[in-house]
């Protein structure tokens, strides 16, 4: 059920309703002490009670600004008394001693943050043996490792909290973690979560949003990091403007989707932290969009809870650390409620994104992204990446070859045949007649050329495939060059397009390109070479994060063993109304012949492939 917001979320006082009617329907679901926040029952990979304690921790990234631009909430009271019963070891609901990697650990940054932004709200308040008990829990913090990662941000979150309200802190390893999470930088304001690691939201709604948070609350104590900060962030900014389409909606890519609008924290936080280089207006923009688009889809319960999911709820997509609070990480973009009535951010005119390129090449985050002005359509064409974080459905998170803000992506449901294994923007392939598909999990070998993506990958030992993507809108083309040791099925998947109750749908008479169109624009697949047969594959639901029931366009082809080539064209537009006819190689600047294929990049570039 969708519950509905009564305010245009314009202006400062609409987004402090749209806080109130998120967070108000939780207050019958506090514990009786408060310190925990039980919302569900479905199961995560930490205790229930640690999931209680996530849930009650999260909803102070709403709080703590809300108080810090002079609001008031009528949840602070029992927050306060959740914080008096939480740290309170002869309490039933004390949070207990953590370990090592502990989720608590994750959970404590925020109370960091309200130490150093609201000491009035959250320890003046407090009794001398409350504060006594409130420090001694946090400092935990300081006696247990942190994954090497976004995590080390939470020991700074904390450490910083404590200085800011003049408690003993552990400035050695404040600072070995500083300097631990500058070797994860990579370059043009990126960052890997951990080396080698993935490019993802953490980036935005992590890395730069704590280190935003660090740059304001210690710029006089560190002046130069926080100034670093700041000029990491606004170069960041230039590329990450790329991931957002018109009417507000975000890229979905990679993990912890389940956070949302956590999307647009990021901008929140340069407002913040008052970072130059963008109009007020064009931040206020980017959240207060992505926010109405987030707030106009089903992702509240009957209750009034922000459920697991993406644009609906959904358990199939989620992480295994995705309890029933975990969504409300989502409130970090309520970070400019902490900008008093007559900050530039909202006394500006809310303006639209600023005019951007057809292609934004990112090199660190092995993307290049293409826009669709007319449709306000946003892919991202994925070159991929030589390791995989193994959290749940990598691959389908990280390794498809292009992802949309207009067709979502799809995550398997099970392992047999290709209804189940929703093959969306990959090459599935199967050992012959076994219904039992892989996809690309990691690379050999990558790299970007213009708008042509390359990479190689071995889904078997005796299977190497070479794929090239040239990255573009409405269409775009994938080559494979697969040298393959087995008899093998192949199945090359457009993009999932969302069917309610109109369905138009086609296969061409020769069945070598198949689409359908609804409500929810017109997706294609057409065979270049060397595909057999195309259908439309009706994927079990529940497997695409945008749409609950999708039907894809899909290529067959039977290998022997041998070298093969196969080339398709890939059409998606989401724009209601659109439909689609199959288009010539030449139109796509692709030339097959008799011994190779040649195609242009958009800079003129020549690629040759080989089909021998």
């Amino acid at each position: 059920m969708n519950v509905t917001f009564d305010h245009p979320l314009q202006t400062r006082s609409d987004m402090v309703k749209a806080l109130e009617q998120l967070v108000s329907p939780l207050r019958p679901f506090y514990s009786q002490g408060g310190a925990r926040l039980a919302l569900g029952r479905t199961g995560v990979s930490y205790p229930a009670t640690v999931a209680e304690m996530e849930g009650f921790s999260r909803v102070l990234w709403g709080l703590v600004p809300l108080l810090a631009g002079g609001g008031s909430s009528e949840l602070w009271e029992i927050v306060l008394d959740g914080i008096r019963s939480g740290t309170n070891p002869e309490h039933e609901e004390y949070w207990g001693e953590v370990g090592d990697y502990d989720q608590r650990l994750v959970e404590m940054a925020v109370f960091g943050y309200a130490l150093a932004l609201i000491p009035e709200h959250i320890w003046e308040p407090l009794r001398p043996a409350e504060r006594d008990r409130l420090h001694r829990w946090l400092n935990q913090m300081n006696q247990h490792p942190c994954y090497d990662c976004n995590w080390l941000f939470f020991n700074v979150l904390v450490n910083i909290g404590f200085r800011k309200a003049g408690l003993p802190y552990d400035a050695v390893q404040l600072e070995r973690n500083l300097d631990r999470l500058d070797a994860f930088y990579l370059e043009d304001g990126w960052y890997s979560d951990g080396i080698g690691g993935h490019s993802d939201y953490y980036v935005p709604f992590a890395f730069h949003y704590y280190g935003l948070l660090y740059a304001r609350l210690m710029e006089e104590e560190d002046p130069l990091r926080s100034q670093l900060f700041k000029e990491r962030a606004a170069a960041f900014a230039c590329d990450f403007l790329a991931w957002f389409a018109p009417d507000g909606a975000a890229l979905p890519y990679g993990r912890s989707l389940a956070y949302r609008f956590a999307q647009s924290a990021f901008w929140s936080a340069l407002a913040y932290a008052g970072v130059e280089g963008f109009p007020a207006g064009v931040l206020k923009g980017l959240v207060l969009r992505n926010l109405r688009w987030w707030l106009n889809q089903p992702i509240r319960s009957s209750d009034g809870l922000l459920t697991v999911g993406y644009a609906y709820p959904n358990l199939v997509m989620a992480e295994n650390y995705n309890s029933p609070g975990s969504p409300y990480w989502a409130l970090k973009a309520f970070l400019p409620l902490a900008l008093p009535e007559d900050h530039p951010f909202w006394t500006a005119e809310e303006l639209p994104l600023p005019e951007l390129p057809a292609l934004s090449v990112q090199r660190p985050a092995h993307l290049v992204l293409a826009r669709d002005n007319q449709s306000g359509h946003v892919a991202a064409f994925n070159s991929g990446h030589r390791g995989t974080n193994e959290h749940t459905h990598t691959s389908a998170k990280y390794e498809k070859f292009v992802y949309s803000t207009g067709f979502g992506f799809s995550v398997p449901r099970a392992e047999w045949g290709l209804a189940q294994g929703a093959f969306d923007s990959v090459l599935a392939l199967s050992e012959r007649g076994e219904n039992l598909y892989r996809v690309r999990r990691r690379n050999l070998d990558m790299s970007i050329q213009d708008n042509v993506l390359y990479a190689l990958w071995k889904p078997w030992s005796d299977v190497e495939v070479r794929t090239w993507i040239v990255a573009g809108l409405p269409w775009h083309v994938r080559i494979h060059r697969i040298v393959n040791g087995r008899p093998l099925d192949a199945a090359e998947g457009g993009f999932a397009l969302g069917v309610e109750t109109e369905l138009m749908e086609w296969t061409e008479a020769d069945r070598t390109a198949a689409g359908a169109a609804s409500p929810y624009g017109a997706s294609g697949a057409q065979s270049l070479l060397g595909y057999e047969t195309a259908e439309l594959i009706r994927p079990n639901a529940n497997t695409n994060i945008l749409h609950p029931r999708t039907i894809l366009p899909t290529l067959h082809a039977s290998l022997k063993p041998g070298v093969h080539v196969l080339a398709s064209a890939i059409y998606g537009d989401p724009t209601p109304g659109v439909s689609w006819q199959p288009i010539s190689p030449e139109s796509l600047n692709l030339v097959i012949r008799e011994r190779d294929i040649v195609l242009k990049t958009c800079q003129g570039n020549e690629v040759r492939i080989e089909l021998g």
